[in-house]
């Protein structure tokens, strides 16, 4: 079975076929929420603390870490983008230790990440376009890491799934010239709107079957891509993450402060017969009773994982 191996300084995280699925918490990420960007440019990172702990009680099993934002006082983000990464890690590992996903189009701020990364992090992310082969396998090779591969390249994003499938084959192949295995590409077969193409579901998965079965690779995605433009998004989502899991889905970059998401997920995991005698789910089913009684849902997942971990104080820092 394939077995994708994430760690912080003492936690690790395996992504693979006959494991839980991993949630990646996507929250650390200021594409779109101009609020936190300001607020990253002006050097505030209150939102940024606030999300890693609210994500990791709620759930993420991984978290995801995005500093690109275009400054108004500079916008080359080569410049900027390395700095700010490496603060928004320093901070994120001082407050919870869960296996981090680097992520950045700036092969700069990817590097410095993976300098100071406590563990084995992931990297998001590497796509078939040549130019971004060469720059980013170089550093999966040498600091020895997974990486999610995109399945698009010079030419776009394809909306034929064989297209897709054969771009992620041609990742595979460069990856193995640098010695990198396949166990470490966890590839992304990009989630298009149901909304905007009837069969999107459909054509992911089938493609994450083909994934897993001709390539022997872990997959991922952006879930709530499922779900764009639409209303009621959560329920999509909802419905897509379990249907995704019985194809072979193996991990999702989303939202875990989502009760209908992870309940679905939790649910999921103990159908498959990754949750042993359902004790995660037992334990999640504590902190829905919780919601239902009105307890805001990042609330009840917060007490439950302080109960679970014998401490009750609001911020946990390695000292």
């Amino acid at each position: 079975m394939t077995r994708t191996v994430l760690e912080s300084q003492t936690k690790t995280v395996t992504i693979g076929f006959d494991e839980p699925f991993c949630v990646i918490g996507e929250r650390i990420n200021p594409t779109g929420r101009k609020k936190l960007a300001a607020e990253l440019e002006a050097g505030d990172f209150s939102t940024v603390e606030k999300d890693a702990l609210e994500q990791v009680a709620c759930g993420a099993m991984v978290l995801d870490v995005n500093a690109g934002v275009v400054y108004n006082s500079n916008p080359n983000p080569n410049e900027t983008e390395p700095p700010l990464m490496r603060k928004m890690i320093e901070l994120v590992q001082g407050l919870v230790d869960v296996p981090l996903c680097i992520d950045s189009s700036v092969p700069g701020a990817l590097e410095t990440g993976l300098s100071i990364a406590k563990g084995r992090p992931l990297v998001n992310s590497v796509t078939g376009e040549e130019e971004r082969l060469e720059a980013i396998l170089p550093l999966i090779k040498k600091y020895n890491v997974p990486v999610v591969a995109i399945s698009n390249d010079d030419t776009g994003i394809s909306e034929d799934p064989d297209v897709r499938f054969a771009v992620a084959k041609k990742i595979v192949q460069h990856a193995a010239d640098y010695g990198i295995p396949a166990h470490d590409i966890v590839v992304d077969p990009l989630v298009m709107p149901v909304g905007a193409m009837a069969s999107a579901g459909q054509q992911v998965f089938t493609l994450v079957r083909r994934l897993r079965d001709e390539l022997g690779v872990n997959t991922t995605c952006g879930a709530s891509n499922i779900s764009f433009g639409l209303p009621h998004r959560h329920g999509i989502n909802a419905a897509f993450l379990p249907m995704a899991i019985g194809a072979g889905m193996t991990s999702a970059i989303m939202n875990p402060v989502r009760a209908v998401e992870m309940e679905a997920i939790r649910a999921a995991n103990f159908l498959m017969n990754h949750d042993p005698n359902g004790g995660e789910w037992i334990k999640f089913s504590r902190v829905l009773d919780a919601v239902e009684a009105g307890t805001p849902f990042a609330e009840a997942a917060k007490a439950s994982s302080d109960a679970g971990s014998g401490r009750g104080s609001r911020r946990r820092r390695r000292q």
